[in-house]
């Protein structure tokens, strides 16, 4: 039960239908234009004729009602007969004739769920991602579900029916608003749940089912009460601001007002919630009790119900077969035979073959078989070659690869190697050099080692060539010699020569492949003694007689159609009729029609050639298939034979078939022949049927399905053991312990006739083929060697074997085995025809956090719609999960033919297993439940009440030795030169400069070209700086304390202009200039910070200013308030008549504003006393002094970037080489050849800066030398990006970058630099922490290489001056050294507050000036940095531990009680497949939602779902809720190199991703 029920009070007024469906106009995804027609429609009903609906609408509401009861059109035909059967044949036996079994339950199951009603959101996909042709784009599919001939009756009482039941309408055609917009282009989310109970012809119902554009109702949050108050409650919604000034009933469309008037986006929005609704509903496992360790999350591998079935019986005893009875002429070896039949017997016919269109075209005597086969063999032995050297010696292997059409050479060659004591290895012919399964085929040529391949002149032919007309090497084939076997080319054998034939032993006679469940091919070795006695022991069970001719529609090359069509054929004078599978694609009836035309005896068929036939019946009415005598099922032991069996039946008695006729068998490559239903007695009763508990089956026990007749299993027997064979049931798993009688498990079989090995493994061949069974004690019973089946089964009442599975089709989940086939049937059972081709579904299970999970792929019809198929995956989930009780994982619909076959067309299951885990599939739909499925997640934590101040009395710090502080060396003790005492502010120091050095040299800008553009002395900077301040005085009429914006591009005229501010008395503010390209996108950020300084003017460039008052910048914003603005390109000489001097050094020096990842615009104001109290301490840690050079590649707009660009080469005079980091998209070479040419010993960049040169680079830097570097800086206000640094270390460690040179720096808004690498400190340290307990906010250290750990490396060294403690954010409490906490500052430098619009006290207090609650620290005033973080003490620097910063604290995520951080998630996401670009996290009403950048082609689209859906599973112990795959690009990254997650869920959230695809996870 996975889907959400939206229960409405009462039956819906005319006037509540009227709201519903304005709801609906309002949460849909609608277009204003769209929204009138839309309304009009809805309400022409309504306007003046109420009571005359058209009478065309309700009967069109009528037809489109599906008639849920009626048998889906697949089954129609066969229903109709099985009704007519049963009739017939007396109530005694009406249950054995049940055909369609599983389809009635699986109705029935379906039925069940639609009255608790579903509603799952259905994904969002954009349209170039439909595969549909563009004509039924716009038209609802059809859905009247019983076929015609059966009459309206039928669909009129399913109306009333439904009506009654108020089943809404499942497949009401779900609103694609076909508009012209790319973002809403995507198919609409909901289906349609809006419930009618009054009488059939109540208004609602027509509206409900009308076709007009059957807009889908969302599932209703509120449980509508009144009718004026269809509003979904309050759910926890983005800040996304209030919307002014919207006019009520004008555009609806995209908005919609919730109870504070915060608007929710319509389409997105409403899915979700859709899906919170379905998620809501409880689930049926029941969560295990887990207990929480505080370190560890505790998953515990999911056990089973202790209240499970287990079994009663006794132990059983092995069962014998007959004896294998002793017919005198039965010869010595199968080759004696051919000898005896070929020369006494030449013209009897042995084998005929059909062309194309299912004509004889040759018939192989016995006497043509034996002379070509004797010819075959003496050219093997003697003609290739020389005498003294022969290729082949008797023993050796040879491949035989033949075509599927071609059973005539294939038999010659088959007897000829037989003849010539040689073993045939028979294979498929690779069509490609990359087939399906080549390369395991390529293992079992090499472990057989096979040198020689015969094949005929025309698959020679046939075969792949390189351009020189040699055959391609097929990958992972040994080379091979290829021989070609027809006639013409062999030798015919002198007189005397003669092959040497000995009776039967132990030695090999061929090998037959087979394919194990993981993929790999192995050769199971058949001896000449098996392969004899498993002929004679077919020939008893088979009752064959001489000359009885026989059809075999099987693969000649391996199992039942090569142990009945070549083998036992020859063995008792048969004369087979072979009809190949190309013949049966194109003509299905064909096999039918042979054994009419020969009048056969036996036919060998598998189920789908029984559903074939019956398929294409209509064809052929005078059949008649009397002759047969046995209908030999070879697959009889898949559960969904006994239908097909039935419905054959049930079609072709009235041709003569007779009942008695059917006998299913079971094989396996192993074990050969296991079981074979004998030919019934006519008239005898036919065998009964185990009608079992698929709950019993799921935990192994064989119960007789009493309960629920749904989820019961039919199965039919096998018949009995064959002649001269035992057989016993043993444990599937562990040691062979004898099952009871009521368990089921591995079939295994004791005779003569069995492989004896897999060819070259002795190890696994021990396992497989000698088993010798234990008793429940662990002892040996008997000491006779039993082969493994493969098979799941149990011996029932009569010894009648029951087979109920295949071990390689076993799923365990949560310790409940299912059956692949069980449930591939479940899926065929749900009326498909529409969506799916039948027979073309693959299910497998992955191992995903702890257990196995089920995943179901099916090949998709290129007619169906989006609808169609949703409709179709939605259903079979609620099918599976009420019939096996299991939850599917993952269900994917690829286009058709695009799963890779098997030789004989069936799907590789193993091959498109690897293709899913490695997300080469490419699904055009895809439906992931991991909330269904995922029951072994532990407990989401309960939050601990925090260290209190009584705990810390007592002394008992949780986990910590300390409390957790730091700080950098103390500035009182250090003298510095008598600069500070003289000059405290910045304008002092500059003034100073230009009297006392004033030619020196303070900044360098350099172009792409790595020319110097501009320089700066002293002197010119303090020059240029008067007349900035003059103008601002004239032009302007400033005050002294008027915020002025700087609107420069990076450069040195920014640094003058800030400098002409503080001379002025302004506070300058520096801004991003905006891009001229993007406009609209930079403008208003300018605009913003403008409006929120208050700024009075605005200084920047003649061509920036031009761009302010643009007529593109109008369309931006309102240009016709800007402040002043004034440009600086052109400055008249003018003297300042005095210098402003602040009267105290609180006195604020400039604003510094900054838009956070979050999307926080924050200003905050830096005092005169901090700016020198910054400078200093850089000046300190870095030992800055005037003969030094430094390069910056940095923006300089805000936090340290521009204290390093503007403040620093002023205060400590040292020269600042500036190159602008726009500069690297033109010439990736500038920084790097800048810092080797002017030999720099420290450099300051950015993460993105490292990036460009890390990614670009490559190893091109020729002539460039890092020697000399030092110190090498990354300015960055979040966790270092370790892996970033580290190859950049490494990619230019050859050209002499130090490995220690990288390190990195750590401010905040409240304190832009706490943490600067200095010179002389220690290396940078890293550590390897536990992730699990990073969620629990405790820091554990691991060693490199342990699960589940993180590397983290520290951020730099705190400066002087600055302290720092780690703080719980909750309590205020000081946290211990382990703990993970807020990171709390005090320094000289830190800023003064925000600067904003309301001066808003209480946040200033809490951020800038707030107190620990507790503690020795209780009296400082600290700053809380909104980041969180460890302290972690060296040996090297005793006194300082190192903050190891971790993440923001706004950017994490609180899941499950856990704190992540989403860079970690978006870590694993990035790894799990090489088309994804980049990846952001964020989380929305407690769902998380991965948005991923595809750089593939857009098929990959959705290979991504589930992979990443699985790696956050398995790394982060989290559900993804929506997997939003986007083009390169959309995930909005801020200049510092920093993710924009707000904004991204913001755009998401608004639908403005135009994603490629939109997965919601159940």
């Amino acid at each position: 039960g996975v889907f959400a029920s939206v229960e409405l009070e009462h039956a819906p007024t005319s006037r509540q239908t009227v709201e519903l469906h304005f709801l609906s106009l309002v949460l849909g995804d609608i277009t204003q234009k769209g929204y009138e027609k839309k309304r009009a429609k809805l309400l022409a009903p309504y306007v003046p004729q109420t009571q005359g609906v058209d009478p065309a609408l309700q009967k069109e509401s009528r037809t489109q009602m599906p008639a849920p009861s009626a048998t889906p059109a697949s089954a129609s035909s066969s229903s109709s007969s099985s009704k007519f059967h049963r009739a017939r044949s007396g109530g005694a036996r009406d249950e054995r004739y049940r055909s369609d079994i599983h389809t009635e339950a699986v109705q029935a199951a379906l039925a069940k769920h639609k009255e608790q009603k579903m509603a799952l959101p259905m994904p969002t996909k954009r349209r170039s991602t439909f595969v549909q042709s563009p004509a039924d784009a716009c038209t609802p599919p059809d859905t009247s579900s019983a076929s015609e001939d059966e009459g309206s009756l039928r669909r009129q009482a399913a109306l009333s029916a439904a009506l009654h039941q108020s089943l809404q309408n499942a497949e009401s055609w779900i609103n694609r608003s076909i508009q012209g917009s790319s973002t809403s282009s995507s198919a609409s989310s909901t289906l349609s749940h809006g419930e009618g109970k009054g009488t059939s012809g109540s208004l609602a119902d027509v509206f409900a089912n009308t076709r007009i554009e059957n807009f889908s109702v969302p599932p209703d949050v509120t449980a509508t009460t009144s009718s004026s108050s269809a509003r979904p409650a309050a759910i926890d919604l983005p800040p996304s601001g209030i919307v002014k000034g919207m006019h009520k009933g004008s555009n609806r469309s995209s908005l919609m007002d919730t109870a504070d008037g915060v608007p929710v986006s319509s389409r997105v929005s409403t899915k979700i919630q859709q899906l919170l609704n379905t998620l809501k509903r409880p689930k049926r496992p029941p969560l295990k009790e887990f207990f929480v360790d505080d370190f560890e999350e505790i998953v515990e591998v999911p056990q089973p119900d202790p209240n499970q079935p287990k079994p009663e019986g006794r132990q059983m005893t092995p069962v014998k077969g007959e004896p294998l009875g002793v017919v005198c002429n039965w010869p010595p070896a199968l080759e004696a035979a051919l000898q005896r039949w070929g020369t006494t017997q030449a013209k009897c016919p042995c084998l005929t073959a059909l062309d194309v269109t299912g004509k004889p075209v040759y018939t192989l005597t016995y006497g043509k078989l034996w002379s070509r086969s004797l010819k075959l063999a003496y050219t093997l032995l003697n003609k290739l070659g020389t005498k003294n050297e022969p290729v082949l010696k008797p023993g050796d292997r040879v491949a035989l690869v033949y075509p599927n059409n071609d059973p005539v050479m294939f038999m010659v060659a088959f007897y000829g190697c037989l003849l010539a004591e040689v073993i045939p290895v028979p294979i498929e012919v690779p069509l490609t050099r990359k087939d399906a399964g080549g390369q395991q085929i390529g293992f079992l040529l090499g472990s057989c080692g096979i040198a020689l391949a015969l094949t005929t002149e025309v698959c020679l032919k046939g075969l792949p060539k390189t351009q020189n007309g040699e055959i391609v090497q097929f990958k992972g084939w040994p080379r091979l010699k290829w021989v070609v076997t027809d006639s013409k080319y062999l030798s015919k054998s002198p007189k005397d020569w003669q092959p040497n034939i000995s009776a039967a032993g132990t030695e090999p006679a061929y090998i037959e492949y087979k394919t194990s469940k993981e993929g790999s091919v192995m050769g199971v070795t058949v001896s000449r003694i098996a392969m004899l006695s498993h002929c004679q022991a077919l020939s008893q069970a088979c009752n064959y007689s001489e000359g009885e001719t026989i059809v075999n529609v099987l693969d000649f090359k391996k199992d039942a159609g090569l142990w009945h069509g070549i083998l036992t054929n020859v063995m008792n004078k048969l004369h087979t009729i072979s009809v190949p599978y190309s013949v049966m694609k194109t003509c299905p009836l064909s096999w039918v029609q042979r054994v009419h035309a020969h009048k056969a005896k036996v036919a060998l068929v598998k189920c789908r050639d029984l559903h074939w036939a019956m398929m294409a019946h209509r064809d052929q009415r005078d059949v008649s298939l009397s002759s047969l005598r046995m209908l030999i099922v070879t697959d009889g032991a898949n559960p969904w034979s006994v239908s097909s069996c039935d419905a054959f039946l049930s079609l072709f008695q009235s041709h003569g078939l007779k009942p008695e006729a059917i006998c299913p068998c079971a094989t396996s490559p192993e074990a050969m022949t296991i079981a074979i239903r004998r030919p019934g007695v006519p008239g005898a009763p036919l065998p009964g049927r185990a009608i079992l508990s698929m709950n019993g089956l799921s935990f192994g026990v064989i119960r007789v399905n009493t309960e629920d007749k749904n989820s019961a299993l039919t199965v039919q027997d096998v018949g009995h053991v064959m002649p001269g064979g035992m057989m016993c049931i043993v444990k599937p798993d562990g040691p062979p312990q004898l099952c009871k009688t009521d368990e089921i498990g591995e079939i295994c079989v004791s005779s003569r006739a069995g492989g004896m090995m897999y060819y070259g493994l002795a190890g696994v061949t021990k396992n497989t083929f000698e088993v010798i069974p234990v008793n429940s004690a662990g002892s040996p019973v008997g000491d006779v060697p039993f082969v493994r089946s493969g098979l799941l089964g149990f011996v029932g009442p009569g010894s009648l074997v029951f087979v109920v599975g295949k071990m390689d089709g076993l799923l365990t989940v949560s310790g409940r085995r299912h059956n692949a086939d069980d449930i591939v049937a479940t899926g065929l059972a749900v009326e498909s025809i529409k969506t799916v081709y039948r027979g073309r579904i693959a299910v497998f299970s992955v191992s995903v956090f702890y257990d196995e999970r089920i995943v179901v792929v099916a090949e998709q019809r290129p007619d169906a719609s989006e609808e169609d198929s949703f409709q179709w995956m939605s259903r079979v989930l609620q099918a599976i999960d009420s019939i096996h009780q299991v939850g599917v994982y993952c269900l994917a619909l690829v286009p058709a033919n695009t799963l890779p076959k098997t030789p004989l067309g069936g799907i590789h299951i193993s091959q498109t297993k690897q293709h899913f885990l490695e997300g080469s599939l490419h699904p055009c739909n895809i439906l992931m439940c991991p909330h269904t499925c995922v029951t072994n997640l532990p407990k989401p934590r309960q939050k601990q009440p925090g260290v209190g101040p009584a705990s810390v009395m007592v002394g008992n710090l949780v986990a910590g030795k300390r409390i957790a502080q730091a700080s950098g060396r103390d500035l009182g003790q250090i003298e510095d030169n008598d600069l500070v005492k003289k000059h405290q502010f910045l304008t002092e120091v500059l003034q100073w400069r230009a009297q006392a050095t004033p030619d020196h040299p303070l900044f360098l800008l350099l172009n792409a070209k790595g020319t110097t553009v501009c320089t700066a002395t002293c002197l010119q900077l303090h020059k240029k700086a008067e007349r900035i301040a003059s103008v601002l005085c004239d032009k302007g009429h400033l005050n002294a304390g008027d915020n002025v914006v700087l609107l420069y591009p990076p450069g040195i005229e920014l640094i003058t202009a800030f400098y002409g501010c503080l001379y002025a008395g302004c506070i300058p503010v520096t801004v991003r200039p905006p891009h001229a390209q993007s406009l609209t996108a930079t403008l208003p950020t300018v605009r913003m910070i403008v409006e929120v300084s208050k700024a009075a003017c605005i200084l920047t460039t003649q061509t920036l200013m031009r761009l302010l008052k643009s007529r593109e910048a109008a369309a931006a914003v309102d240009v016709k308030t800007w402040p002043t603005i004034i440009d600086t390109d052109d400055l008249p000489r003018k003297r300042l008549s005095q210098i402003y001097k602040p009267p105290t050094p609180e006195m604020l020096a400039y604003l510094d504003f900054s838009v956070s990842t979050t999307g926080m615009l924050t200003g905050v104001k830096m005092s005169h006393a901090a700016v020198s109290g910054l400078c200093r301490a850089i000046k300190l840690q870095c030992e800055l002094y005037s003969s030094r050079q430094i390069a910056i590649c940095l923006d300089p707009y805000c936090g340290l970037g521009f204290v390093l660009w503007c403040l620093c080469s002023v205060y400590s005079g040292h020269q600042s080489i500036l190159i602008p980091p726009m500069e690297l998209e033109s010439n990736l070479f500038l920084w790097l050849s800048t810092v080797s040419q002017y030999k720099i010993r420290d450099t300051f960049c950015s993460y993105s800066v490292m990036e460009l040169c890390t990614k670009g680079l490559g190893n091109q830097a020729r002539g460039i030398n890092l020697s000399c570097v030092r110190t090498c800086v990354v300015v960055a206000e979040e966790r270092p990006r370790v892996s970033l640094t580290h190859s950049f270390s490494k990619l230019f460690k050859d050209i002499g970058l130090s490995s220690r040179a990288v390190s990195t720096t750590f401010g905040s808004r409240v304190n832009v630099a706490i943490c600067l690498q200095g010179t002389s400190g220690p290396d940078p340290t890293t550590v390897y922490v536990d992730l699990k307990s990073l969620r629990h906010d405790r820091v554990r250290l691991v060693e490199r290489g342990a699960p589940q750990s993180l590397l983290l490396s520290e951020s730099g060294k705190i400066l002087p001056g600055v302290k720092v403690v780690i703080v719980n954010p909750e309590t205020k409490g000081p946290l211990g050294d382990s703990h993970l906490g807020e990171i709390w500052v005090n320094s000289p430098h830190t800023a003064s507050g925000y600067y904003t619009i309301y001066d808003n006290e209480t946040l200033q207090a809490d951020h800038f000036n707030t107190r620990l609650s507790f503690g020795d620290a209780a009296q400082t005033l600290w700053a809380r940095t909104g980041y969180l973080g460890f302290v972690r003490r060296t040996e090297l620097t005793a006194a300082s531990g190192e903050v190891v910063f971790i993440l923001s604290l706004d950017e994490t995520l609180e899941l499950r009680g856990l704190r992540y951080h989403p860079i970690d998630i978006e870590t694993s996401v990035s790894r799990t497949h090489r088309s994804i670009a980049e990846c952001a996290v964020f989380t929305w009403t407690n769902l998380l939602v991965v948005v991923v950048e595809l750089c593939g082609c857009e098929q990959e689209a959705l290979d991504l779902v589930p992979l990443v859906t699985n790696v956050v599973l398995e790394e982060h112990y989290l559900i993804v809720g929506v997997v939003v795959v986007v083009d390169p690009g959309v995930i909005p990254i801020n200049s510092r190199g920093e993710k924009q997650r707000m904004h991204l869920r913001d755009s998401f959230l608004a639908d403005q991703l135009d994603p490629i695809y939109v997965a919601y996870n159940m």
